[in-house]
């Protein structure tokens, strides 16, 4: 008999702190011609330890399952996820599938243990939405996200 010993992956980059900070690493992600959900999983300390596209849709949604979210963050050992799927059409404000579907990964990630961060909304232009924060922030500026910002609560 063989016995596997689980292998531990290494997070990388900082701490994941804002929202902030997941719209500017999936800037590139909210650029896409089609609806695409991603999960961020992260360890204890909420850095990432892998970025999975789980979903690809067509250009006005896409099929989410519960258990194609959790599926890798459970093999990973993940303590916390957050999603984040764009929206090509470039309007960032959730739809009532976004928030239905959110709402249901909540329930679930409680059942699990394992939390939600945030649910997140990304455009092309890079304007964003922020469950956690309830509002659409617009990054404006160079690529590097330092730019402006100009907030639009829901």
């Amino acid at each position: 008999m063989k016995l596997k010993i689980l292998q531990v992956r290494e997070a990388s980059g900082g701490p994941i702190c804002s929202p902030d900070v997941v719209a500017e690493m999936m800037r590139e992600e909210g650029r896409a011609d089609r609806e695409c959900f991603w999960v961020l999983h992260l360890n204890v300390r909420n850095r990432v330890i892998e970025k999975e596209l789980v979903a690809i849709g067509s250009v006005a949604n896409t099929v989410v399952h519960p258990r194609e979210v959790f599926k890798k963050a459970i093999i990973l050992g993940a303590a916390n996820i957050i999603t984040m799927h764009n929206h090509p059409g470039g309007i960032a404000d959730p739809s009532l599938e976004d928030r239905t579907i959110w709402k249901r990964l909540d329930e679930v990630g409680e059942i699990l243990g394992i939390g939600i961060l945030d649910h997140l909304i990304v455009t092309p232009s890079g304007e964003y939405y922020s469950q956690k924060e309830g509002k659409t922030k617009r990054r404006e500026g160079n690529n590097n996200g330092q730019g402006s910002q100009t907030d639009r609560s829901d």
